[in-house]
Order: structure tokens, then C-alpha cells, then sequence
């Protein structure tokens, strides 16, 4: 490369000078303006004159916010004669900076001209303390800042780099759900006469050694992986809290009306993809019934998330607040998921979902320390929900209910009798005219819901929803007049 602004990016290596190339060395000994990354490397000492971009460090907020800066720096450097820029271990390798400029627009139109050289990284000291073969064992290499997401669904092997402080590595230990049962291996300093090859277990991991920037961490199999699509969900929700105006100003209060339209609208898609089912079951086929179909399956689908984002961004305020985080909201829910399973996960035995709710009802009034089932009902359920849920604690824990015939029954002599009321007080005992007519008019009307909810309980059918169908189907109706 020959004339206009011009940039050598080196490596310094992994360690120290003994394993920079005689090609690094020519460059940084020829006199040019040299340029470290970073003095905090231990072959940065063969350029004590070098220039570093470390005030950078000190004064940008973000690792980004660094690099871009460097990148700026350089290509007005070089507008001043030939750049030799170095950086830790080999520029090709976890190297934000040389990708920024490599990216930059002054250098992809060819105003600045970069030549990347070749050079040892960290890579081969670490596949050679650790006696593999990365392409025989296939390693992939993550980013430690990165790990929650680019070790999403992966099982390893997996070599973790720029493990740099506790922090970081307690992030990584967090993220995964089920820790590896096999030690992982912490490599630092490779290379340096304090070099420590150890392996440890994945609950040590931020507890081990004092780590920084020449430290990694080998990981030959997750226990279990991560799902990539709801870290992603997760890294976006915290990303709409920095960024988004109306995001940041949200708290649970101010989010608690939207989990409730979101849940009710899930339900109603539940409802319109069961209505396309039952039309299935009787036989009805053809491209307008494939095409509700469709359309009621993606809307439950986009439903369904919506109330997941409102679940994320709860997680995401408590945890901002030191409260809780989404992974003790999952663990929380498994670990009581599986208690409440006695007959699944212990040696319960439960042959009915009518035993499975005697368990359950059992089991969660011992484990909340309460005096009756009917402790924690909220008082604001809606008023058909709240009896059906009441008929159904009162069902698990062994209350005689009336069958269905019998609620049949009730429910018609009460709306017979409440017809009736026009025809005089002696028409109805228990309905009479004035202000304690009214009240016994309520009761009855009352007892009457209250009976049509043990219909629906009888069924198998939830009133809430039932009703909440029905009323659609009229507001249809009302519709169609105008």
C-alpha cells in the first residue's frame, strides 16, 4: 500500500513481547506514528513512546462509545502520515475496534487505506493448555458480554473470552438456568509467569481469581441451553427502559390496565380459535375455514406475546429496583410447578383432576400458611369468575356441590319465580315490593347467577368466558341493526 492516508492495525499478541512477530515489530520500530489500544497489555512496553487511547476509557459511557472514538482518532491521524495501530492479542480476533474501521465509510470508499496483519492470538495459547482441537471438537468462541445471547440454544463446546471483571462472569453465570454439572476451566494470564490454568466449579466462576481482559473461561458443555428467541425478548425490554421515552417513564401501577387487556384479549382469541375448533370437529373443511383458522392461530400466537412482554417488562422493572429478576420469576414458577406435582415428580398417587386439585388445594394452603382456600382470591375478580373459582376451592376440598340436574333445576324455578314478579307480591315469597323488596329481588336475581354459574361449573365450562362470547355475539347483533 503506497501513498494517502494510510493504517497497519498489528496484534500485540496474547502475552508478552516474545510472541509478537518480527512483521509487528518492523512496523512499530519504523518510526511512524504508533497508536496502542490499550497500555494495560504486557507487550505494550515494546512501544513506550506508543500513544494509547486509554483516556478514552475513562471518559466515554459505553465500551461502543470507545471504540468509535478510537476509530475517529485514527483516521484523523492518518491524515497526517502512515498509522501503526496496535491491539491486544490479533487484531481478527474479538477485535471491535478493526471491524469498526475496517466498516467506517472513509475507509470503505477507499480515502483511507487499512491493511489488517496477521499475528498470534489467545486462541492458541488457550487450545493448547487445554490440549484440543478446536475444528475436531468444533468450539465456538462467545464474547463473555455477549454470552446470554450468543450461547442461546448452544450445548458447547464453548471458549468464553474478555471475561474482564467478577461482574461479567457472574453475568454468565446467571444466565444459564441449569448449571453445567462438569467444572468449567478459568484460563488467565496465558503466556505470563502468573499464568493459572484451573478448573472450577460453575457456582465459582465469579469467585475463583480476579480476572481482567487477559482472562477466559472453557466451557465444554452446558447443562441445558438457553432459548435464544427469549433472551432476545429480554435484552429488548431492557433496551426499550434505556432508550424508549414512554418505556422508562412505565411502573407496575402504570402497566397493571394493560396486563389486563392484554390477558382479556387473549382470551378472546382463545375463544375464536375454540369456536374454529369446534367447527372442525363437526366436519366443516374448506379454504374459507382453513383461512379462519390460520388467521385465529397467528392471533393467539401475537396475543399470547403481548402478555409475555407485559410479563418480561415487570420482571425487568423489579429487577432494576433489586427486587427479583425474570430468572427467579421462571425458577420460582418451576420449583412450585413441581411441588404442587407431587404425583408426577414424588410418590403421590393422583387418578383423577379431581384428586390433582384436592393435592393441589392441599398443598398450597400448607405451603402459604393459610387458614382457609379462599385466602388470596382476589376480591376484584369479576363477579361470575369469582363464583366459579369459589364452587371450584370449594369442589377440591371435599364440599358436596349440587350435580347438574339439580343446578338445572334451581336455575329454572329461580327464573320462573322471578318472572312472577309482575303478577303482586303474593306471587313470590321472597319478592316483594318497597326497599326490602328490592334487596330481595337482588338476592334472588343472585342466587339465580350464582346457580347458572354451577351449570357452567357442572359442564366444564368457564362463565366468564362463556359470557363474554355471548355478549360479543349480541353486540354483533346490535351492530347489524346500527
Amino acid at each position: 500500500m503506497t501513498g494517502g492516508p494510510r493504517i497497519d492495525v498489528v496484534g500485540l499478541g496474547p502475552a508478552g513481547p516474545e510472541l509478537l512477530t518480527s512483521g509487528t515489530l518492523d512496523l512499530l520500530r519504523g518510526g511512524g506514528q504508533v497508536f496502542v489500544r490499550t497500555t494495560r497489555h504486557p507487550a505494550a512496553a515494546v512501544v513506550p513512546d506508543a500513544r494509547s487511547f486509554d483516556h478514552h476509557y475513562e471518559a466515554a459511557d459505553t465500551f461502543e462509545d470507545v471504540y468509535r472514538a478510537i476509530v475517529n482518532d485514527l483516521v484523523a491521524a492518518a491524515a497526517d502520515g502512515p498509522v501503526v495501530y496496535a491491539v491486544p492479542g490479533s487484531p481478527n480476533v474479538a477485535e471491535r475496534t478493526v471491524v469498526l474501521l475496517s466498516g467506517d465509510p472513509r475507509v470503505a470508499s477507499g480515502g483511507v487505506a487499512v491493511e489488517v496483519h496477521a499475528s498470534v492470538s489467545f486462541l492458541d495459547l488457550a487450545f493448547a493448555r487445554l490440549g484440543i482441537d478446536p475444528v475436531a471438537t468444533a468450539v465456538r468462541l462467545v464474547d463473555a458480554e455477549q454470552f446470554a445471547v450468543d450461547a442461546a440454544g448452544e450445548r458447547g463446546p464453548l471458549l468464553v473470552a474478555q471475561c474482564w471483571s467478577r461482574q461479567v462472569l457472574s453475568d454468565v453465570k446467571l444466565s444459564v438456568d441449569v448449571a453445567p454439572e462438569e467444572p468449567v476451566v478459568v484460563l488467565h494470564h496465558l503466556g505470563l509467569p502468573d499464568e493459572r490454568v484451573e478448573e472450577v466449579a460453575w457456582e465459582d466462576l465469579d469467585r475463583s481469581l480476579e480476572p481482567d481482559h487477559l482472562t477466559s473461561v472453557w466451557v465444554p458443555r452446558l447443562a441445558a441451553p438457553v432459548a435464544a428467541e427469549l433472551v432476545a425478548l429480554d435484552e429488548l425490554v431492557r433496551t426499550l427502559r434505556e432508550r424508549c421515552p414512554w418505556d422508562r417513564r412505565q411502573t407496575h401501577a402504570s402497566l397493571g390496565r394493560h396486563l389486563l387487556e392484554e390477558s382479556y384479549e387473549v382470551l378472546e382469541s382463545i375463544d375464536a380459535l375454540a369456536a374454529i375448533d369446534a367447527a372442525l370437529a363437526v366436519g366443516a373443511d374448506g379454504p374459507d375455514v382453513d383461512r379462519r383458522e390460520a388467521a385465529a392461530v397467528a392471533d393467539l400466537e401475537e396475543e399470547l406475546g403481548d402478555l409475555l412482554f407485559q410479563v418480561y417488562f415487570h420482571a425487568t422493572l423489579a429487577a432494576e429496583a433489586g427486587r427479583f429478576t425474570l430468572a427467579d420469576v421462571a425458577r420460582g414458577v418451576h420449583d412450585k410447578l413441581v411441588s404442587r406435582h407431587p404425583h408426577v415428580f414424588g410418590d403421590v398417587t393422583a387418578e383423577t383432576a379431581d384428586d390433582v386439585a384436592v393435592n393441589w388445594e392441599a398443598l398450597k394452603k400448607a405451603e402459604k400458611g393459610r387458614s382457609s382456600v379462599t385466602e388470596g382470591i382476589p376480591a376484584a375478580l369479576p363477579s361470575l369468575a369469582l363464583a366459579a373459582k369459589l364452587q371450584r376451592k370449594a369442589a377440591a376440598i371435599g364440599m358436596v356441590l349440587p350435580g347438574l340436574a339439580d343446578q338445572a333445576a334451581r336455575v329454572a324455578a329461580a327464573a320462573a319465580a322471578l318472572g312472577r314478579v309482575d303478577d303482586g307480591p303474593s306471587a313470590v315469597d321472597d319478592v316483594a315490593d318497597g326497599e326490602g323488596g328490592a334487596r330481595a329481588r337482588a338476592v334472588a336475581v343472585g342466587d339465580l347467577l350464582f346457580d347458572a354459574v354451577g351449570v357452567a361449573r357442572a359442564l366444564g365450562v368457564d362463565p366468564e368466558t362463556a359470557l363474554l362470547a355471548r355478549s360479543g355475539a349480541f353486540r354483533a347483533e346490535v351492530e347489524a341493526r346500527g
